[in-house]
Formats: structure tokens, C-alpha cells, sequence
């Protein structure tokens, strides 16, 4: 690339230059990469279109269009993803937020309201990552405890800086641990369960996005040889729990939502369990609900 004169020929000879490597969504990734190597928001970008190129980020900008080009996720370069509307910092300890998840998220926020409506119900998250499902709980359901656990140090050191991030720090509990474990070890009476697991089946991954395969965590993407291994050891779990969770919500990958809910509906009849479809159509979450007496 040559140098350029002005910030819109710089997003114009970085964009076209990543179409031609292949890279996916190359208008928008640019703009997020300028976003953030200027430090301006995008309003704030398209009102400075003109104005000159300044020379001395010459070199910085070179080096984060060069790593899209390689493959890695604009997320991880510039440090951040947005989840239901807040800012989260990501690194390659962690799973990047999805958009689907944020369905997750609003189903468990509506049945948990709705089973709870004037308490203070008890919440687990199980495999924090970047903790954007218990920071945004915590955020929207003040009055809830939260809980959130993961097996790595790494992963609970970020959901905790998301934590204070986002202003509810006091709010979460943390804990480290395999699955379900740290709260079964502490008699936790867990109201409502909410994960968002490993489910991607070993075989699939050479098949997988570039990005996806090689730069976010494997541990935190592939569930076993058909992806359901982290949903049978919770489910088994369960019923050691001091008593059954009245809310389940797990988001699972394509075509596991009825075998997740056979697993379900083997250790406890359930008031109901229904399936929340993702954009796409697919049935991505399941939740399991029991009324208590």
C-alpha cells in the first residue's frame, strides 16, 4: 500500500487491499480498525473524512491491516467487542461475545423475571470467558446474586476487569473451577443456570473460519468428538445441586438442541423446555424450567 493522503484514502486503500486477501466484511473491519487506531468514534471518523493523513501512525496502521490480512480477528487487535450494548475488552484467553448469545441472555432475563418476580434468585454462569453473560445480567437484574465460574485463571482475570468495566464488580461472585464443581463444593442453592459451553465437534474444526480455528481458544470451542461432552457432565451434575435449578439455559450448535434436552428431560420432569432460535432460524438455546411448589 502506498502512503496515503487523507483518512478516506487511507480506509479506501486499506479496504480494498483486504477484499483482495480474501478477508470477509473487509469495509467494516477497516472501520473498526481506524476507529480504533484514531481513537474516534464513527461519527467522528465520517465528519474527518478529508482531513490529512497523519504520517506518523503510518507504520501502526500498516501493522493491524497486515495482521487482518493474516486472519486474526479484528476483535482481538483492537481489544474489544461490543455486547448487548457493552463494551467488553477480548484477548486470545477468550472466546470472542456472539450476537446469538445476546439471545441467551434476553430469555434468561425474561423467564428469570417472570419465575422470580419479586426475589433475589440466584444465578450461575458456568464458563465465564469474558463474562459477558453475568456482567450483563448483573447490569439489567441488579437485585439478582450472580455467580460465575470457569476452569481458567485467565478467563476469570478478564470477566473481572469486564466487571469493573462495566460497574458491577460488587456484583459477581467468581469462581474457579470445572463445571458445575465450585458450586456443588459451596451447597450453592442455584435458582437459575446459564452456560454458553465448548459445542463445536472435534471433526468440524479443520472446517472451521480461519479465524476462528486458529486464533480463538480450542478449549473453549470444541466439546468432544460430536460436541455434547461439557452439556452430558453439567446435566449429570445437576442433580447433586442442594435442589434442581428452576431456570436452565444452555446455547448449543446446530442440531444438538433436541439432544441436549433429551439429556434434560432424563434427570427431572420439567415443567417445560422449549427451544430459542438464533437469526438464522437454527435452535440455538434451550431452556428447561420446573415451577417450584
Amino acid at each position: 500500500m502506498k502512503p496515503p493522503l487523507t483518512i478516506r484514502e487511507a480506509y479506501t486503500e486499506a479496504s480494498s487491499f483486504l477484499a483482495a486477501q480474501g478477508v470477509a466484511d473487509s469495509a467494516a473491519c477497516t472501520d473498526l480498525l481506524l476507529q480504533h487506531l484514531l481513537g474516534w468514534s464513527r461519527t467522528e471518523l465520517l465528519l474527518r473524512w478529508q482531513e490529512p493523513w497523519p504520517l506518523e501512525l503510518a507504520d501502526r496502521w500498516r501493522q493491524l491491516i497486515e495482521r487482518k490480512a493474516a486472519g486474526e480477528p479484528v476483535q482481538y487487535i483492537t481489544g474489544e467487542q461490543e455486547f448487548f450494548g457493552l463494551p467488553f475488552a477480548v484477548n486470545s484467553a477468550v472466546l470472542i461475545p456472539r450476537p446469538e448469545t445476546e439471545l441467551l441472555v434476553e430469555a434468561i432475563l425474561h423467564e428469570g423475571s417472570r419465575l422470580f418476580p419479586q426475589g433475589a434468585p440466584l444465578l450461575a454462569d458456568v464458563g465465564t470467558g469474558s463474562g459477558a453473560i453475568p456482567v450483563t445480567i448483573a447490569r439489567a437484574r441488579p437485585q439478582w446474586r450472580v455467580y460465575s465460574s470457569d476452569i481458567s485463571a485467565a478467563a476469570l482475570e478478564m470477566a473481572r476487569s469486564n466487571a469493573q468495566r462495566n460497574a458491577v464488580a460488587a456484583r459477581v461472585t467468581w469462581l474457579e473451577g470445572d463445571l458445575l464443581e465450585p458450586y456443588i463444593e459451596r451447597r450453592l442453592p442455584v435458582d437459575i443456570l446459564v452456560s454458553n459451553p465448548p459445542y463445536i465437534p472435534a471433526g468440524d474444526v479443520p472446517a472451521l473460519q480461519p479465524e476462528v480455528r486458529l486464533y480463538e481458544p480450542h478449549t473453549a470451542l470444541i466439546g468432544g468428538p460430536d460436541g455434547l461432552d461439557l452439556y452430558r457432565r453439567m446435566i449429570a451434575q445437576l442433580p447433586l445441586l442442594p435442589e434442581m435449578p428452576a431456570l436452565v439455559g444452555f446455547e448449543v450448535g446446530i442440531r444438538q438442541a433436541e439432544d441436549v434436552a433429551a439429556m434434560l428431560r432424563g434427570i427431572a420432569e420439567w415443567t417445560e423446555i422449549r427451544f430459542v432460535p438464533d437469526l438464522a432460524g437454527i435452535d440455538r438455546h434451550v431452556l428447561a424450567i420446573l415451577k417450584k411448589r
